[in-house]
């Protein structure tokens, strides 16, 4: 149980883990995430699921090294087994046939909207993806987003690959020209997903962002995941993680994200003095 039996990098510091868990991988569903431990004493990391195989068993999750969790996760290598995963936690995207669909994915965000736009497009909706990475060296997924898109379409930071500039430009000319589009999903960094809420709501255009960028214990219990939806205070783990772009509160989601950095930074350099030792 919980052993990897694929790990590959993806892109500098991005890495995906295919982990052996029947259990899980039976009942997850698009926009659901489980708690990962690399050893007892690690943290306690939530990851979004970027695909599943039933038949299987195995559940696959990708991850950027960004700290210390996150890197020692990252050192574990196939055959070996996560001291701790449980799961599916979160509320389940809500996928329907809602007609035209627009998914908008940034950096490691793109492989959780992969999953989403699949059941988009399985449930008869006409799927248009739009993904983008600072770089084209850092863009993830193109192959498995595209194979579920009717129009698929890419944005670069530096204009590497696809547009130049940001996913929400991309998704603003698509809007402006007329397109018609009766909702979008969209997951990635927390900015990104404020840009995209910002560009449709003079549309009209039903928007939901998953705030998993956000999520500490998983389970509601520490608070670190508060965000404001519409006035009301909600938890992102257990409310969550799908809310109504238009009534989040990004301002105060985004001074929320920096509350921990100076404890991150004191993790990542105790991390590197034991490694170093």
């Amino acid at each position: 149980m919980n052993r990897i039996v694929l790990k590959r990098d993806l892109a500098a510091s991005t890495r995906l883990m295919e982990v052996e868990n029947p259990v899980l991988a039976s009942k997850v569903k698009p926009g659901q995430f489980m708690i990962v431990m690399a050893d007892e004493t690690g943290e306690r990391v939530p990851m979004t699921a970027a695909d599943w195989d039933a038949s299987r068993g195995t559940v696959t999750m990708v991850f950027l090294e960004v700290g210390a969790s996150t890197k020692k996760l990252g050192l574990l290598a196939e055959g070996e087994e996560l001291y701790h995963m449980v799961g599916p936690l979160g509320n389940s995207t809500e996928v329907e046939n809602f007609g035209n669909v627009v998914i908008v994915g940034g950096g490691v965000g793109i492989a959780t909207a992969y999953p989403v736009a699949r059941a988009m497009k399985e449930a008869g909706n006409h799927v248009a993806s739009v993904i983008g990475a600072r770089s084209s060296d850092k863009l993830i997924f193109r192959e498995e987003v595209r194979s579920v898109s009717d129009d698929f379409r890419i944005a670069t930071d530096d204009g590497s690959e696809g547009s130049k500039g940001f996913v929400s430009d991309v998704l603003r000319e698509m809007l402006q020209s007329g397109t018609k589009v009766d909702k979008v999903f969209t997951v990635g960094p927390t900015v990104m997903m404020k840009a995209v809420a910002d560009t449709t709501q003079p549309f009209g255009v039903k928007t939901v962002a998953s705030l998993n960028p956000i999520m500490l214990c998983g389970m509601g219990m520490c608070g670190g995941c508060r965000v404001r939806v519409g006035g009301v205070v909600r938890f992102a783990c257990v409310d969550g993680p799908d809310f109504d772009a238009g009534q989040v509160d990004f301002r105060e989601l985004l001074l929320r994200l920096s509350q921990y950095r100076a404890e991150e930074a004191r993790a990542m350099q105790l991390f590197q003095q034991r490694m170093a030792s």
